[in-house]
């Protein structure tokens, strides 16, 4: 059981103070423990104190060290959980004081994939709106894990919903299968998804960050596929689509102006490509801090305007 209190916690008869966890959780969150200690503001000795103090205390191993980055043991995952919950309730407790005359404060950290257009102004409004609020906005194809990489919001696209996290739809979209016509005319003739083991294909990469080994085939199921290039970048997976160096499974967000300039085609519609969905995801709990309520108002709000496909021709 964890008890709360505002300077420290009581876990199994010894006390956690709050600085400990505020170092572990940082250093999780930024993978660097002197880029942690430069946020906290505390010399990067000071930092390391805290965390082996914290591990001491606890009697288990929280992370492994390596020269280019950290990784939490078992154990270190189960305490980020708790500690993050902590943290928030700290932080909400003194929101709620702080911000008695109706202004909102604190931190807010967003991961968003880099093809929203529109986003930018978005993001501008809200700094003029609420200037009490530190905003980061993070722009990564990567499909982030909230609790663990210490994001409170995050714009994606897809169906699958990790456990603990709440998703509102934002736009209703599809992937769709796209090559340039300079490729379609020197390749191998394309009839059936049997043939696509003759084609060059250009994969992304899946939320575990490996290669696509499957493209969805309308109607349900998938198709088996195996790339000669792969990147978690769809940026550079479109670009080499668009230099017509294969085929690609892409948003149609991403590729609508090109569908409709034709710089790009449609690869076998009627066969490869799913419907997906843009939603905003946060992390389920009983009290949802009061940025996080206001980010995820205003981008429902922005969606409909900004989150659409233009015409074709």
């Amino acid at each position: 059981m964890v008890v709360f209190c505002y300077k420290t916690i009581q876990m199994q008869n010894d006390p956690l103070e709050t600085a400990e966890l505020l170092a572990f959780t940082k250093t999780i969150e930024c993978q660097s423990i002197s880029r942690a200690a430069a946020e906290l503001g505390i010399p990067r000795a000071t930092l390391g104190r805290r965390l082996a103090r914290l591990e001491e205390r606890l009697g288990a191993r929280l992370v492994r060290r390596t020269t280019r980055s950290l990784a939490l043991t078992d154990a270190g995952a189960t305490l980020h959980v708790h500690a993050r919950r902590v943290l928030d309730a700290a932080a909400e407790a003194e929101a709620s004081v702080r911000s008695a005359d109706g202004t909102l404060r604190g931190d807010l950290r967003v991961s968003v994939p880099p093809y929203l257009m529109g986003f930018p102004e978005l993001v501008a409004g809200l700094a003029r709106r609420h200037p009490g609020v530190r905003l980061q906005v993070h722009f990564s194809t990567r499909h982030v894990d909230l609790q663990r990489d210490g994001y409170d919001v995050a714009i994606r696209a897809g169906t699958e919903l990790e456990p603990g996290l709440v998703a509102r739809t934002l736009m209703r979209t599809r992937v769709t299968a796209v090559a340039s016509p300079e490729y379609l005319r020197q390749a191998a003739p394309l009839r059936s998804r049997r043939d696509l083991a003759r084609h060059r294909l250009l994969l992304g990469f899946t939320r575990e960050e490996l290669p696509q080994s499957a493209w969805p085939l309308r109607g349900g199921g998938s198709r088996s596929v195996t790339g000669t290039f792969a990147s978690n970048d769809l940026f550079t997976v479109h670009h080499l689509a668009r230099a017509g160096l294969g085929i690609a499974m892409l948003p149609e967000l991403l590729v609508a102006s090109d569908l409709r300039d034709g710089a790009l085609v449609a690869v076998l519609p009627e066969v490869l490509g799913a419907e997906s969905r843009m939603v905003v995801v946060y992390a389920e709990r009983e009290l949802v801090p009061p940025t996080v309520r206001m980010f995820i108002d205003a981008v429902v709000a922005w969606a409909p305007a900004n989150l659409k496909l233009p015409d074709r021709c």
